[in-house]
């Protein structure tokens, strides 16, 4: 038991630490290339999902870690939404907020039945659970997918040692899932470790890959050149008319 709950706060520490440097490129450093927005809104909304579910099931390392993790999560979500204006208009919301307002939904949906009727916190918390699977799972698919769909664009606003965190975490938290029989947390955490892999490799294949230097060709404009050849000064003249003056001067009266 003492292993398993090592393991436990072992991912959490690594939870709490990794989403840091994407906060400083992206808040601090103002940088936002290549981030999805509907993965921002994820990172921002799934933690509250869970904050619920360790207040349903007694699990002190699910809330710590989750209400850090929220709140850098909606550190970068505010940022990318006010740095890039495209993702403020009221489609894009909608399609890109979507995943994290069902998270929402569940995540009060699963505490006013733990609280307010008699089905009790462990079978709302599984109800809760299985909905943070699925809406994990949906929500680690925007990312890679926009890089893999991509992979031209800029990738300057994303962080590789978050990604690589991340990968850690989500392995810890899936051992942690499967020792203590929560599938809602191995599964998820499963997906997430293929996610974050995904993106590593992307990041990792673009700092390899030279960038390509285009040379553009001269460009010759074709001009008719004349060659005009002119006295020295405004006094000489041609060199035949000097001759006719001479033959003139040496010519007998």
């Amino acid at each position: 038991m003492h292993f398993i709950a090592l393991l436990g706060w072992f991912g959490a520490a690594l939870s709490i630490v990794l989403p840091w440097p994407q906060v400083w490129r992206s808040v601090a450093r103002g940088r936002t290339q290549g981030l999805s927005a509907a993965a921002c809104w994820q990172g921002a909304v799934m933690p509250v999902g869970w904050i619920t579910y360790g207040l349903l099931t007694g699990e002190t390392v699910q809330v710590v870690t989750n209400t850090v993790t929220g709140l850098a999560g909606l550190a970068v979500l505010v940022t990318v939404l006010i740095r890039q204006r495209e993702l403020r208009t009221g489609r894009t919301l909608l399609i890109s907020a979507a995943g994290a307002a069902g998270v929402l939904a569940a995540a009060a949906g699963s505490a006013a039945a733990g609280l307010l009727t008699g089905i009790g916190g462990t079978r709302a918390a599984a109800f809760l659970g299985a909905a943070l699977a699925v809406s994990a799972i949906l929500g680690s698919i925007p990312q890679p997918l926009s890089l893999l769909r991509d992979r031209r664009q800029d990738l300057g606003g994303l962080s590789p040692l978050r990604w690589w965190l991340a990968a850690v975490a989500c392995g810890s938290w899936s051992a942690y899932g499967l020792a203590t029989g929560q599938p809602a947390v191995w599964l998820s955490a499963l997906v997430g470790l293929g996610s974050a892999l995904i993106v590593c490799w992307v990041l990792f294949a673009a700092a390899r890959t030279p960038a390509t230097v285009v040379v553009a060709a001269p460009v010759f404009r074709a001009a008719h050149a004349t060659r005009v050849v002119r006295p020295a000064s405004a006094t000489a003249r041609p060199v035949y008319g000097a001759a006719r003056l001479m033959s003139r001067e040496l010519a007998p009266a």
